[in-house]
Order: C-alpha cells, then sequence, then structure tokens
C-alpha cells in the first residue's frame, strides 16, 4: 500500500509545503528559544511578514508562548516536534537516505539530519540532539562514557538535557587535549555533558601531543593511571571525525609532517590517527587516552560529523573501522552516496 505521505504529495503538495516549514519554524524556535522574530526571519531567510503570520498561528494553536525575551515552544509543541520528527523523515527523504548509508558504509544504524553544517551553524546543534537521544536510548545507570574533543562534540554538548539515567553517569575525557581552544578540549566538554545531565564528571590533565620521554614519563603519574583505567571502562564512546588537513593545521602541526600528509593523500582524522582514502593508517600520534585498538572492548561508538566537506573524511574513518552509530546531515550523507 502506498503511504499517506506519498499520497500527500501527490493531491495536496501544498499541504505538505507548509507542514515542512512550520515544523522547520519550530525546530529552529526550539534550538534557540528564547528568540525574537527578526532574529528567525533573518535566520531562516523568511520576510517578517511570512514569520509574523506564521507564529500567530502557531501561538493560536498553543505551541509556541511568548514572553519579553522573545518565543519558545510550549511544552505541546515541544511534544508535536518530537511526534512529528519521524513523519518528517519520510517526507524529506531522510528515512531511505539513512538505509542507503548504513548499506554503502557498513555501519549499525545512520541517523541522518535535514541541512548542511558546512552551511548553517543549527544544523550541527540537530545534530547534538540526535546524538544525545541516541545516547538516552542505550546509556545504562552507573555508565562511564568517555568523550572526544572538536567543536561538533561541543555542540552536541550543549543539547545535552537532564536524565534520571544519564545523572547516574560518569563523563570523562578520551584523550589529553591541553593545547587545542579550551572550548574544545575533550575535558571541558565531558565537563559540559556532566553539568547539563546532573552527573559526575573526571578531569585529564595532560597534553594533546607527547614525545615519548613525557609519554612514558606521565603514564607512570598515579592520577593519570587512575583516570586511564577509569577511560577504559566506558562503555559509551562519542566521538567527531575531522579533515587531516585542518585538523593537522588547528595542532600547529610543522610543515614536514603537512607535507606528509599531503604526499600520502590524507584525507581523515580521528583519536590522533591520520587515514587516507582507503581507511589505511599513514600516521598515529602519541596521546594518552583511548586507542583504536581499544575500541573492540565492548564499546558503543557513536560517531558525529557532518557537512559535505567531510564527506571523504567520514568513508575514510568507516572504511577503517565502521561505527556502531553515524550521525551525519544530509549534504554529507549525499555527498557520501556519490562517492
Amino acid at each position: 500500500m502506498r503511504s499517506l505521505v506519498t499520497l500527500q504529495k501527490q493531491l495536496v503538495p501544498e499541504l505538505v509545503e507548509v507542514m515542512q516549514e512550520r515544523y522547520r519554524l519550530m525546530q529552529f524556535v526550539f534550538l534557540h528559544q528564547p528568540i525574537g522574530r527578526r532574529a528567525l526571519a533573518v535566520n531562516l531567510q523568511l520576510s517578517e511578514r511570512i514569520v509574523r503570520s506564521e507564529v500567530t498561528f502557531l501561538k493560536n494553536q498553543r505551541l509556541v508562548s511568548f514572553t519579553t525575551a522573545g518565543m519558545s515552544l510550549t511544552r505541546e509543541g515541544e511534544t508535536v516536534l518530537v511526534q512529528l520528527e519521524d513523519l518528517m523523515k519520510e517526507i524529506l527523504g531522510l528515512s531511505a537516505l539513512e538505509t542507503k548509508l548504513e548499506q554503502k558504509l557498513g555501519v549499525a544504524k545512520a541517523v541522518i539530519v535535514a541541512g548542511d553544517s558546512d552551511e548553517e551553524d543549527w544544523v550541527k546543534q540537530e545534530m547534538g540532539q540526535a546524538c544525545v537521544k541516541e545516547l538516552k536510548a542505550i546509556i545504562e545507570p552507573d555508565s562511564v562514557v568517555s568523550v572526544m574533543g572538536g567543536t561538533t562534540l561541543a555542540a552536541v554538548a550543549q543539547m545535552m538535557t537532564p536524565d534520571p539515567k544519564v545523572s547516574q553517569c560518569i563523563f570523562v575525557p578520551a584523550r589529553g587535549g591541553l593545547g587545542e581552544k579550551v572550548e574544545n578540549q575533550a575535558n571541558t566538554i565531558s565537563a559540559e555533558f556532566a553539568d547539563r545531565a546532573g552527573a559526575e564528571y573526571r578531569l585529564m590533565h595532560v597534553p594533546d601531543q607527547l614525545s615519548e620521554e613525557a609519554y612514558a614519563s606521565l603514564i607512570q603519574e598515579p592520577s593519570v593511571k587512575e583516570i586511564l583505567d577509569l577511560i577504559k571502562t566506558s562503555r559509551i564512546l562519542m566521538h567527531g571525525i575531522g579533515d587531516a588537513t585542518r585538523m593537522a593545521a588547528r595542532r600547529s602541526s610543522e610543515e614536514p609532517f603537512m607535507m606528509k600528509l599531503k604526499r600520502e593523500h590524507a584525507v581523515a582524522e580521528a583519536f590522533g590517527y591520520y587515514f587516507n582514502q582507503s581507511g589505511e593508517i599513514i600516521h598515529r600520534q602519541r596521546t594518552i587516552g583511548l586507542q583504536l585498538d581499544e575500541l573492540d572492548t565492548g564499546k558503543h561508538v557513536i560517531s558525529v560529523a557532518g557537512g559535505a566537506s567531510k564527506a571523504n573524511a567520514i568513508a575514510a574513518y568507516t572504511k577503517h573501522r565502521p561505527s556502531d552509530v553515524l550521525i551525519t546531515d544530509e549534504a554529507a550523507a549525499r555527498k557520501l552516496l556519490q562517492l
């Protein structure tokens, strides 16, 4: 039997278009509430007249409310937004896209959000919301959750909300990170997750890149050994996937190393490992924390990366190790299927 959505698209296409527009508007309000009409119009690239008309309708339906600070979704509005999620995925063709991506990359589960995070920052927040939803679905009380650094994981942490199960867990940085921008360090991000979830966290104050001598010395420190032992017990790991050249530049790598990446066609970085397009490791940084070969010891790995510019990096990393869950955006997914 043909789905109701398919029939609606043929018989009343304007109804589907209106639903999409109102869903997108409610989604944006939820991510940025409280928000004013003008800011909403600018970010959604709609005229203020259209936004005024739509939010008036939503207000009459008791889906949004207004204060002097701006508009927010009501509790009923948030319920409607959640209930619409699966339907909108079918309307936008994202459900079919997820199935194709799972088959293409060999990942157990793909979750795709609409948009391109290269172009719109709010798409990262959408990926963050999807990641938090996945985390809450699989987490168990007293779990240890390890978190990598990076701008994408920082956006995920911002979307964390309290949850009874999560509040009984411990968030830990999966690796050292001193030397990166503070807001992108795994320490900062794991603390942000814990703070928003009402959970505990531990920190690991060690540099991201170490000489052989420094590495050998630091891993013998009792405080470092203690946090490393805790990290190794983590049941869930959340991490991003980076573009190799950009990640190396962000870490202020020297010119010979940058030339090596170019010479050996590096396209992806994760966990301090650099990969070529075939998924082969071409370089490994000496870091304190979880290593790539430790991910198969009963850990549930959630990879989060989006934007069309990340497609090659995602493809390369998943050739080396398909994730349990890949959370990405529509732009990256469509480019991945073209590769």
